[in-house]
């Protein structure tokens, strides 16, 4: 704790990223509890606020009628102090590609805990390098996060693309009185296996075919008893600004489990290489016996500090951005984590049970 009850963040530790950010800023306003990050993306090639960070901050700044000193482009310590979380509209535009899956995740746990319903207009990148693609937080994210007892409404105006992003997604979601507590420990066997392989602007569904074609092939060679179902998709132009193409693969269990892999094309990356690089993280994320795949763990730990009660779920091995999410929630909302390898029989050595007392946060709006 610093000046007058603040708390301080060291933005370099850990994960180093803008996760860090996503995580208090998230916490302090919901918590009502003021915060100095210092060191923002200390480690990173461009240190300090970017774009799709600051965007971030402003939406949460507006939604909860905070102040928030240091708010550039660039900078490398913010100062945040929240206000009365607001229900109604609110609108984020990165301006760039930066990720709408992103913003997504800074505002939402806010606004669950709002007097009255919102609604987020997000702009920028749907389909995004280093952070969840659309298609992933619709297929994946949406119908375990909805487990914790919220609706998540999300309708996909537009996708964008690197470089220019050009995307809108609207999120609508009603505040809850508070979160119930999750369990995803028993994968259960697969039973399903579909996907989506898509491409807009300029390239041909050829693209699209040889993407689905070859991470069909890969998948096959593990998984011999099951139909793999992968669509393939050309964008409507009015629904898509720019070029851009990509896969996720879904897996899903007879427990209600949903895993993925995913892959992004880029110019000079072989459509083949896209494919199977996406079937390759599926089959990963199947291996180490987990009911959360590597890119949900981190996304579920500040609902599972929230909820009222204790969450388990069984994950393969812990990432650093699980880690970074569980060090700043525990430190923020003094929820107790533990992380332990599981003992079962059916789990490689690399799956782990993470597991959390939730503070059990009442919605004091409602």
């Amino acid at each position: 704790m610093g000046d007058e009850g603040r708390v301080e963040i060291d933005g370099s530790v850990m994960e180093g990223g803008g996760q860090i950010l996503r995580v208090s800023t998230a916490l302090s306003c919901l918590l009502n509890k003021s915060l100095q990050v210092k060191n923002i993306r200390a480690g990173r090639s461009q240190p300090g606020l970017r774009p799709q960070h600051l965007s971030g901050l402003e939406m949460v700044r507006h939604l909860c009628d905070g102040q928030m000193e240091g708010g550039d482009i660039g900078s490398t310590e913010i100062t945040f102090t929240p206000g009365k979380i607001k229900g109604g509209t609110h609108i984020a535009d990165t301006k760039t590609a930066g990720s709408v899956c992103l913003l997504m995740q800074v505002a939402m746990p806010c606004v669950l805990f709002a007097a009255s319903p919102s609604e987020l207009r997000l702009k920028g990148g749907t389909n995004a390098e280093m952070a969840p693609q659309v298609d992933y937080t619709l297929m994946i994210f949406k119908p375990i996060a909805e487990k914790f007892g919220l609706i998540l409404d999300c309708d996909i105006k537009r996708r964008g693309y690197y470089p220019k992003g050009g995307g809108e997604v609207v999120v609508r979601m009603s505040p809850v009185k508070q979160l119930n507590p999750i369990n995803l420990t028993d994968r259960g066997t697969v039973t399903k296996i579909h996907g989506r392989a898509f491409v807009a602007g300029a390239l041909p569904i050829k693209v699209a075919k040889e993407m689905a074609s070859a991470a069909v092939k890969c998948i096959r060679k593990e998984i011999r008893d099951l139909y793999v179902n992968i669509q393939t998709v050309r964008e409507p132009d009015n629904e898509a600004f720019g070029t851009g193409s990509g896969i996720i693969i879904v897996a899903e269990t007879s427990t209600g489990c949903l895993l993925a892999g995913s892959s992004l094309g880029k110019r000079g990356k072989n459509a083949d290489k896209v494919g199977i690089e996406a079937a390759e993280m599926l089959l990963g994320n199947l291996r180490h016996g987990g009911a959360v795949d590597d890119y949900l763990q981190d996304q579920l730990i500040i609902f599972m500090a929230l909820a009222n009660g204790k969450s388990r779920i069984k994950t393969g091995p812990i990432t650093l951005h699980t880690e970074t999410a569980i060090h700043f929630a525990e430190l923020l909302t003094k929820a107790k984590f533990t992380v332990a390898k599981s003992e079962d029989e059916d789990s490689s050595k690399e799956a782990h049970i993470i597991e959390c007392q939730g503070i059990g946060l009442l919605n004091t709006n409602l």
